[in-house]
């Protein structure tokens, strides 16, 4: 089963999201800043994280930016942007800071779901390479 953190401060929307996700199969650990990310991903090991972008403390931009920096090479973890920033720079931001994929709020379930499928598909590739479906 897959591990998939979610890093959003809303309680609502990370209620929601938990709550569909864990329905779909998938285990699912919350974090609800920037900060606690950094430490949850040092702890475990996340199979895919969803990132929110405005959080309390520092952003989500910095939070990937953080975790991108500490990846040891050896595995890399996923991350999808998900906010209400909707513009396309913001999009381009994320990307920049080292999202795999971004998903403007409010949150289409389905098209998150296939977004999470197709980089859970390719986990195991290095940066810029695709891996193979298991």
């Amino acid at each position: 089963m897959p591990k998939i953190l979610l890093v959003e401060d809303d309680e609502d929307s990370y209620d929601m999201l938990m709550g569909r996700i864990e329905h779909k199969g998938y285990e699912v650990d919350l974090a609800t800043t920037g900060e606690e990310s950094l430490d949850m991903v040092g702890e475990a090991n996340y199979d895919l994280i969803l990132m929110d972008i405005r959080l309390p403390g520092f952003d989500g931009y910095e939070a990937t930016d953080r975790i991108r920096e500490r990846s040891d090479g050896d595995r890399y973890v996923p991350i999808i942007a998900i906010t209400a920033y909707a513009l396309e720079e913001d999009r381009e931001k994320a990307l920049a800071a080292g999202c795999d994929d971004y998903h403007a709020k409010p949150v289409h379930f389905s098209k998150l779901i296939e977004q999470m499928e197709t980089l859970l598909g390719e986990e195991k590739a290095a940066p810029g390479q695709k891996a193979e479906r298991e």
